[in-house]
């Protein structure tokens, strides 16, 4: 039997301005001919800075569901990329009773496409997204985080990008908060499974695997 992905319109999310914007992203979603930033030799942001890589519906999901739960009220999204993300982040905050989602994004013209996604769904005003280097733009956040998304850019040699950006957010996330990530990257793993840094987390059998941490130190 043929299984039918999905739709934002089986979710948690009840407004249909919101969901028309999810289902018309998703619906365009499309990917390069090279099977993209994974599969080149050197993954240049800007070279890729047409598609928009985001999560999947049940992440989404999940982010929603978990944001309202904990009644978050400031969330991490890195990478916004097109904004995918950040509207699932930011009618949480609004359904909450009002919230700010930080983003995170280095290439300029997607983070205008992003604006322009949460506008046409009404929520831009919950959306703070600073372009450039994460590293640098969430290294201080100015006060405790309830929730990060980190779904970062595949890098080189060294340490992943996921893992730097956990590095940099675990600090700032409350005990009792959330990471989330989409990759899997094995260092970020190590990172957010080593005890002494504070977090426990379990694989969901979402998408190729997705981590939830939660922080408990």
């Amino acid at each position: 039997m043929m299984q039918i992905a999905p739709t934002a319109s089986c979710g948690p999310i009840r407004d249909g301005k919101v969901i028309n914007v999810i289902e018309r992203l998703h619906s365009n979603r499309r990917f390069p001919e090279s099977g993209g930033p994974r599969f080149a030799a050197d993954p240049d942001p800007e070279a890729f800075a047409e598609y928009g890589f985001s999560i999947h519906p049940e992440q989404g999901d999940l982010i929603y569901l978990l944001c309202r739960g904990m009644r978050a009220k400031r969330v991490v999204d890195f990478a916004t990329s097109i904004g995918m993300s950040a509207l699932y982040f930011a009618a949480a905050m609004r359904d909450n009773g009002g919230g700010q989602v930080i983003g995170a994004e280095l290439v300029a013209s997607k983070a205008e496409v992003a604006r322009g996604n949460l506008a046409a769904a009404g929520l831009d005003a919950y959306v703070d997204i600073r372009v450039g280097d994460a590293r640098e733009t969430l290294w201080d956040l100015g006060g405790a985080v309830d929730f990060a998304l980190i779904d970062g850019w595949p890098g080189g040699e060294g340490p992943s990008l996921a893992r730097q950006i956990a590095e940099t957010l675990a600090p700032q996330i409350r005990r009792g908060g959330y990471i989330l990530n989409d990759n899997a990257e094995p260092d970020f793993l190590d990172f957010i499974r080593d005890p002494k840094n504070g977090f426990i987390s379990m694989t969901l059998p979402i998408k190729r695997g997705t981590e939830l941490a939660l922080k408990v130190g």
